[in-house]
């Protein structure tokens, strides 16, 4: 208990999902929470997002807990809106320490397709830059940044293929550039003992694996696969026999990048991937 104790954590996506499993976990170990969320739906997405009580249950939750919690919904895109939430937020609990850019969204199939792509870079690029870009001022040294990628970034053709659409190459691209920003920001900030990592899951079950649309990407072989259906092919995408982690899994490396236990850690690409990674790719130094 207490790894992060007094720390104040700004957490995008934190409605449910990875993103409440990381806000749960820092506040169980003595952080502040600020967490955002946009709290509705974007068109060219399929399945539902967050919204605002999904919100309200995660603050509830950390205050059960006995931490504090500013919940502000605010959408990732709009770089204006996020600094006002984030400097509110600072100004309110007196510093920052950690920042974990989580939010994101993966708009398969043929729905929208022409904002697709579009949406998917905006929300899973833009938006991690955003959050991290507006908290840098309030970041001093020994502070951590945590982005979260995907293992599709190191699985070319996996989610960027034809029949996922254009929401599918949008998220691929937007993962793969997290990748190679975090590798320049953290030798960018390193000179000031601030540290930049991603994590990279493999099949979370959170709402965006757990949906139509995702299970006829793994399915195409059926006309409406079911959950069931589905979980026969997750495997298929890990070394390890396991269909998918849960967020409490990613939730433990983030803690561990975001406490000083990870204090000379910095550019790495920290994979919970059940082994996805080493089972696609030659080993390469």
């Amino acid at each position: 208990m207490g790894r992060v104790s007094g720390k104040v954590v700004v957490i995008s996506g934190a409605a449910r999902g990875q993103g409440r499993s990381h806000a749960l976990k820092m506040a169980a170990e003595g952080a502040d929470i600020i967490a955002l969320d946009i709290c509705a739906n974007i068109a060219s997405n399929a399945y539902a997002l967050a919204t605002p009580d999904d919100l309200a249950t995660t603050a509830r939750d950390i205050e059960a807990l006995g931490q504090r919690v500013e919940a502000i919904q605010v959408d990732v895109r709009d770089r204006g809106a996020v600094e006002e939430a984030i400097g509110k937020a600072v100004g309110t609990f007196g510093r920052l320490d950690v920042v974990v850019a989580n939010a994101g969204i993966c708009p398969l199939g043929v729905r929208r397709p022409q904002e697709a792509f579009v949406d998917a870079v905006d929300v899973d690029l833009g938006g991690v830059l955003n959050v991290i870009h507006a908290s840098l001022r309030h970041l001093e040294s020994g502070s951590s940044i945590i982005a979260t990628g995907s293992l599709a970034a190191f699985l070319r053709g996996s989610v960027d293929n034809p029949a996922s659409g254009p929401g599918g190459a949008g998220y691929g691209f937007a993962k793969r550039v997290i990748a190679e920003y975090i590798h320049e920001l953290a030798l960018q900030l390193a000179p000031v003992n601030i540290r930049a990592n991603a994590v990279h899951p493999t099949n979370c079950n959170t709402a965006m694996l757990q949906s139509d649309v995702m299970y006829r990407i793994f399915r195409p072989d059926l006309e409406h696969p079911t959950r069931e259906d589905a979980e026969l092919a997750f495997p298929a995408m890990n070394a390890m026999p396991v269909g998918f982690v849960e967020p409490e899994d990613i939730s433990n490396a983030v803690l561990f990048l975001a406490s000083d236990e990870s204090r000379y850690v910095t550019g790495q690409q920290l994979r919970i991937d059940a082994g996805g990674y080493v089972k696609a790719n030659p080993f390469h130094i």
